[in-house]
């Protein structure tokens, strides 16, 4: 991390860091990577929620954005970005919202998966006499939502929004359980298996007379384990952009380039207990625990020096609203208290840095030469 130590001193804590020559470092990691693939690169933006961050990827090379709320849409497009994919399923109390950013300009794409909603996006349109674009959303990992690539519903969905003169924009998938995985192969199977399944949807819908020109595919793991991405035409992913330590869990990055850190204080200590107490909590840290269940439990996140340096064995074990308890794994330290005395400054890598960003309204956002500048984050739906 830069030689910020000074700048970051003047800091109240807790705050939201970013070590900005590691985010640009893994966004062109990324994107180099989908460049050689020969795919479109989509980023969501809900890992950031930031504009300087968004603008970040789209200078590397990025084709658009993805969304998770129309608050997102909404403000990514009043900063200037236009092709905009709303990933969460359409319902029908938010067509008036989708409706209001189209007529303003905004090349909006929605996501169904079901019967229902599309019979509900068709009658929206007909009677505003608006023609949205709208993807489909397959299941090819049993992860969350989405229609199976072989279910017949797939071509009753996409009939559905093709006969009530609906644009069928594609086809899209997220693989989240490769966030399960750790190894190459299980990753590189993983990929494989979201693009062989995606493209089999599109397959589908061409083979009963249907348009799919898109076939959108991605998460973090699966997009830096993908050998081939034939057939597909673009990839979203997140994390990346920040990493945390659930991906390096995963294996697809290490502490180092883990680029959102949480800057806090030792406010105490109880030293029978070896434990360092600090003032970045759950509020801070967040309630995620993601690396509970993987190879290296974390607690609330790894600890560093201010400079950003690892100290190993040390995580935050423990935490309340606003207290959070630093301790060594394994052995207590009993001397935790000489060597991190009261006033002592720290940062904390994240488990889940989508979950520890939105604890925060700003980040500070730390430039080659140590100097911050803050960039603020869209909060709330």
């Amino acid at each position: 991390m830069p030689d910020s130590s000074a700048t970051l001193r003047s800091l109240e804590t807790p705050a939201a860091v970013i070590d900005t020559p590691r985010m640009l470092r893994n966004i062109h990691r990324m994107q180099a990577r989908m460049d050689a693939l020969g795919v479109r690169f989509r980023p969501h933006a809900k890992t950031s929620k930031c504009t300087p961050v968004v603008r970040a990827q789209i200078d590397a090379g990025a084709s658009g954005i993805t969304v998770s709320t129309l608050k997102e849409a909404a403000h990514f497009f009043d900063a200037g970005i236009t092709d905009i994919l709303y990933g969460v399923g359409m319902v029908a109390s938010k067509l008036p919202q989708a409706l209001a950013l189209r007529r303003r300009g905004c090349d909006l794409k929605i996501v169904t998966d079901s019967v229902e909603s599309a019979r509900a996006i068709v009658a929206f349109c007909n009677a505003h006499r608006e023609a949205f674009e709208v993807w489909i959303e397959i299941d090819t990992d049993g992860h969350r939502s989405g229609i199976h690539p072989d279910a017949p519903a797939l071509i009753d969905v996409a009939r559905v929004l093709h006969d009530g003169d609906v644009r069928l924009g594609g086809v899209m998938t997220h693989a989240g359980s490769g966030y399960d995985l750790d190894t190459p192969a299980a990753l590189a199977a993983m990929a494989e298996q979201e693009r062989a399944g995606c493209v089999r949807a599109a397959t589908r819908l061409r083979e009963a007379g249907l348009p799919c020109p898109e076939v959108s595919v991605g998460s973090t793991p699966t997009a830096l384990s993908a050998a081939s991405l034939e057939g597909v035409t673009e990839v979203r992913a997140e994390v990346y952009v920040f990493f945390d330590l659930v991906m390096r869990n995963v294996g697809v990055c290490t502490e180092d380039e883990v680029a959102l850190s949480v800057l806090t204080t030792v406010i105490g200590h109880q030293p029978e207990k070896g434990w360092a107490i600090v003032d970045a909590g759950w509020m801070a840290m967040s309630r995620d625990r993601g690396t509970q269940k993987q190879k290296h439990d974390f607690g609330y996140g790894q600890a560093c020096a201010i400079d950003g340096t690892v100290m190993p064995g040390y995580v935050l074990s423990g935490a309340n609203q606003e207290h959070g308890i630093l301790s060594r794994e394994g052995t207590p330290d009993p001397d935790i208290a000489a060597r991190l005395p009261v006033g002592t400054m720290l940062r904390i890598l994240p488990n889940h840095a989508c979950a520890t960003g939105a604890q925060f309204p700003t980040y500070h956002a730390i430039a080659e030469d140590g100097a911050a500048t803050e960039w603020s984050r869209l909060h709330g739906w």
